[in-house]
């Protein structure tokens, strides 16, 4: 005969499994509460994050200077005014060759829309000069019945600009208040909490600091082997402003996904106006095996080994954020899956029990059996 069910035993696995839905779903409530928390607070959220990324690129610098008996205002006031020193470096490294060539590339463009047109008027498209006019009139009357959207656009575009400047200054001060004292915030936590907190929110808090750390290091890396590969194809290729491009694919691999394809479409510009057709198809296929590169291959093994994560987890991560929050849900997608690793760890080391060692009934080495065989002998 079949063994039949134990009541008992189905009752308990019922009630086992009502008390762990109902704590998930008392933990999910309360994610989803600071999640929205979180969303109400961005527009202070946002530039201390973007602070504390700037602060762990620039505290190795104001670090070294501290040890070397610089005051921390001091420190902290030459990293912050070098920092900006290298951003504006940087910036003048990609607009003054931009613009000493901007002649050139504005007849480059010119010329490059006539030969498109020149192209799409022969076979197999065989598009007549009427055609492409018509066509063009149209474009201009759709954009003259859309002049209220594109103000609209436009003005969302600037309130974009003065919202990113405002930003970028905001993080600049928290980066100069971080590099200042942020070694004595451990300490100043630790007496604003309770018991056990603190300890154990240090200790979070300092590994977060580390991995985070580790993650701008890991993006600084994969940025530069980017630029070097991309920088090294446009030279061979003898595309113009090979240095500034080089630059801007380093920086633009801080934003992922979209820092990469803008950095691409800007090199394949330059590359179809000064060069032809040919040779930017050949910088697009220069581009498409770096970047192939990089996301299957030099980011995964790189961020995997400095934040302790799997390549696969890092994908999903950068998945998973794009798709929730676009832009910024890539940039700190991996640097979220590293923080939640590092609070699942320190977790899982205080609520495991300690390893404890089998029983043999053999005394230990240099035990109280040891010590009577020599007193013996």
């Amino acid at each position: 005969m079949p063994a039949s069910l134990s009541t008992a035993r189905t009752r308990a696995a019922l009630r086992v499994s009502a008390r762990v839905s109902v704590e998930l779903l008392l933990v999910l409530v309360m994610t989803a509460v600071a999640l929205w928390l979180l969303g109400r607070m961005w527009s202070v959220v946002w530039p201390l994050i973007v602070g504390l990324l700037l602060t762990t690129l620039t505290w190795p610098v104001a670090r070294f200077l501290r040890r070397h008996g610089w005051p921390p205002a001091l420190a902290a006031a030459s990293v912050t005014v070098l920092f900006l020193a290298v951003a504006a470096a940087v910036v003048a490294l990609i607009a003054v060759p931009v613009a000493s060539q901007s002649g050139e590339l504005t007849e480059g463009v010119v010329d490059g829309i006539h030969k498109v047109r020149d192209w799409a008027a022969g076979p197999p498209l065989n598009i007549d000069e009427d055609q492409v006019s018509g066509a063009l009139d149209t474009a201009a009357e759709r954009i003259q019945k859309s002049a209220g959207s594109l103000v609209t656009t436009v003005l969302a575009g600037v309130s974009t600009v003065v919202n990113g400047v405002v930003t970028a200054v905001l993080a600049v001060f928290l980066m100069f208040f971080f590099l200042k004292d942020g070694p004595r915030f451990l300490p100043w936590l630790a007496r604003q909490l309770p018991g056990r907190l603190a300890t154990d929110v240090p200790i979070v808090a300092e590994r977060s600091w580390n991995t985070l750390g580790s993650f701008v290091r890991s993006q600084a890396a994969v940025g530069l082997l980017d630029a070097v590969f991309i920088g090294v194809g446009l030279w061979v290729v003898d595309v113009p402003l090979v240095l500034p491009l080089a630059v801007l694919t380093f920086v633009s691999a801080f934003v992922p996904i979209v820092g990469a394809l803008f950095a691409g479409f800007v090199a394949v510009l330059i590359a179809l106006v000064s060069n032809g057709l040919t040779d930017a198809l050949i910088v697009l296929a220069i581009i498409i095996v770096v970047q192939q590169l990089e996301g299957n291959v030099f980011q995964p093994m790189i961020q995997s080994r400095g934040l302790g994560l799997h390549a696969a987890v890092i994908l999903l991560a950068v998945t998973l954020g794009g798709s929730l929050a676009g832009i910024v849900g890539s940039l700190l997608a991996v640097p979220v899956a590293a923080l939640v690793a590092v609070f699942w760890n320190y977790l899982r080391e205080q609520l495991s029990e300690p390893l404890q060692e089998p029983d043999t009934g053999e005394p230990p080495v240099g035990g109280s059996g040891t010590a009577d065989a020599v007193g013996a002998s």
